[in-house]
């Protein structure tokens, strides 16, 4: 319809004011053809713009179906290494390193298989040097003592490095990828004696007084924490399973409740890391740790796993005691032949004829006791012994074994005395059954009696079924009295402690007294102060004294304690003789290398 326009009045026309306007359609055909331009030209704009979404929506769809298509290769060159680090960690734990080197074409041939998952049916593994079938493994650092990597940092031990690396490309796929996974890990032999505590068992430190412990811990186990007093870790943790913040169920004094003493940990703490154990075979249960402490049977190799860890074969010192005899022997470690010494020759350093009462066993102890103070200058000129080391040196191993017969009343031991200064070479001390020292021990400077200064000590450890610390002061007439009756004077041991505990259990609820009660007492040490620099080291219950542990006031009652780790222990040439190594895989590289590539710089 036309519009209308309102008229004036004075135009002669008698209707309403309103006029139709009528228009002609636009006759300049220009403007009309510039329309159709814009329309097609926004019409082409649309269809480009369709055409580039669609094109992006394919090309988008390309790029995740091949990224989603390349993690599967990770995962399967993933698969491929670690099937090779499953056997290698098997072999190494069993074997040593030299296993380990002599099978690298064996672990080369390991690749996941349709035997295995049909799933792999769809892969082809190579080695990075175009092989198919097969894992690029290599040793590409010798074994050397260095310093270890990942969370083990800050030790040294034996190791060597070894490459695995995969890959991976998929069958009958319209992509030309390749998937390719690099592992470098060490294989490790760890001194244990660079730990301050290590514990094949659940570790417990339920401190009653403030405790700083300044070096590393490891549990292959639960750690259990509870302080009453300040706590503080200054190095790493590390436990197999859990680490809570709770006494141990079974501890009679269990609470769920928050400790009353804090708890700081300077270095890192990780849980859920790899077991370390001794390398004596498959079975690393404690009852099958402690056999390094027995006599090794009579058809087992020295040479076997287990014959190169006991403290037997490693001695350069035996003494045997039964009810008919006691045999003495040198010989040079893992010899099979050692030189027989008389006793008589023994007895300026040997007696097995002392007895007291430990009144946390309830028993009469008969003791085989050394005067270490004797043994450097008998052993550097015994006859015997210079056959088995040569002339002028002292033995640094001596292994003990008392296997006389014994009523419920009784218990076997060896006692240490006279022990402020060992022979030139260190010493260690091994037996089965439990061990006490009397009096200080290894620290020959009288001005740092007390201290942690252990610059003139030398590398000592104590192994045995328990170990049980009595004062310069101790004598054994009095042992049968009250405790309150021995009193204890200060004392100090600086040696490496490998030992046994009485665990805590449910049934019946006992407390196993914590790693601060690992040395046990029986003395009144009320104003005293028992000072040990060492390690601390449980591998294995106490099946010797077995009695469990009990709180101050029945058999003893505690020192001032001041335990620190020995830094002396952190250098080789400073080990304790003897010590034992712990095994351990350590995964220092994972990474995603160029494919087709094994020299690379691991990052």
């Amino acid at each position: 319809m036309a519009p209308l326009r309102r008229r004036g009045r004075g135009g002669g026309f008698p209707h309403d004011g309103f006029e139709m306007i009528t228009r002609c359609p636009d006759s300049n055909p220009a403007r009309a053809g510039y329309a159709l331009v814009m329309v097609l030209f926004f019409a082409g704009l649309s269809m480009l713009a369709l055409g580039t979404a669609l094109n992006w929506t394919s090309t988008s769809a390309i790029q995740t179906e091949r990224q989603n298509r390349y993690f599967s290769l990770v995962a399967a060159a993933e698969a491929a290494t670690e099937k090779v680090l499953a056997r290698v960690t098997l072999d190494y734990k069993n074997g040593g390193e030299s296993t380990v080197f002599a099978s690298l074409s064996t672990y080369r041939a390991l690749v996941p298989t349709s035997a295995e998952s049909s799933f792999w049916n769809g892969f082809e593994f190579n080695n990075a040097d175009g092989v198919p079938g097969q894992t690029f493994v290599n040793r590409i650092t010798s074994e050397a003592y260095v310093d270890l990597n990942s969370q083990y940092q800050g030790l040294r031990g034996w190791a060597s490095t070894y490459r695995v690396l995969s890959n991976v490309r998929e069958l009958n796929s319209p992509y030309a990828i390749v998937g390719a996974v690099n592992q470098d890990v060490q294989v490790a032999s760890i001194p244990i004696f660079q730990f301050a505590i290590f514990y094949g068992l659940d570790l417990e430190v339920n401190t009653m007084t403030t405790m700083t412990v300044n070096g590393r811990v490891h549990c292959n186990g639960t750690i259990y924490t509870y302080p009453s007093a300040p706590l503080t870790f200054k190095s790493d943790v590390t436990s197999v399973a859990k680490n809570i913040k709770t006494r141990k169920p079974g501890d009679p004094a269990y609470s769920s409740a928050p400790p009353s003493g804090s708890i700081t940990y300077q270095g890192q703490k990780d849980t859920g890391v790899a077991s370390m154990n001794l390398p004596i075979g498959t079975n690393n249960s404690p009852d099958a740790v402690r056999e390094v402490l027995q006599i090794p049977h009579v058809s087992e190799s020295i040479g076997s796993p287990m014959g190169q860890q006991r403290y037997y074969n490693k001695a350069e010192l035996l003494i045997l005691v039964t009810n008919s005899a006691v045999t003495v022997a040198a010989k040079t470690p893992f010899s099979a032949s050692p030189t027989s010494i008389p006793w008589l020759q023994a007895t300026n350093f040997v007696s097995t004829n002392l007895t007291f009462t430990d009144q946390r066993e309830g028993k009469t102890v008969r003791v085989t006791q050394i005067d270490v103070s004797k043994l450097q200058s008998w052993s550097s000129t015994n006859s015997g012994v210079q056959t088995a080391l040569g002339a002028s040196i002292p033995v640094n191993l001596i292994y003990v074994a008392d296997n006389r017969t014994t009523t419920s009343s009784q218990l076997n031991a060896v006692r240490l005395v006279n022990g402020q200064t060992l022979p030139s070479r260190g010493l260690t001390v091994a037996t089965p059954n439990p061990v006490y020292v009397k009096g200080h021990y290894n620290q020959p400077t009288t001005a740092h009696l007390g201290t942690t200064n252990t610059s003139n000590a030398k590398p000592a450890s104590l192994v045995s079924d328990a170990l049980t610390i009595l004062s310069g002061n101790w004598t054994d007439s009095a042992s049968s009295g009250s405790y309150s009756s021995r009193n204890a004077s200060s004392t100090t041991v600086n040696a490496a402690i490998l030992t046994g505990i009485v665990e805590t259990t449910n049934s019946p609820a006992i407390y196993s007294g914590g790693v601060h009660n690992l040395g046990r007492f029986l003395e009144n040490w009320s104003g005293d102060t028992f000072t040990c620099n060492g390690s601390m080291v449980v591998l294995f219950p106490s099946i010797k004294a077995t009695a469990p542990f009990q709180q101050p006031g029945a058999y003893y009652y505690p020192p001032a304690r001041n335990y620190s780790f020995d830094l002396n222990y952190l250098d080789i040439t400073k080990q304790p003789p003897g010590t034992p190594e712990v095994r351990a895989i350590i995964r220092s590289t994972w990474n995603l290398p160029p494919p087709n590539t094994t020299d690379f710089a691991a990052y």
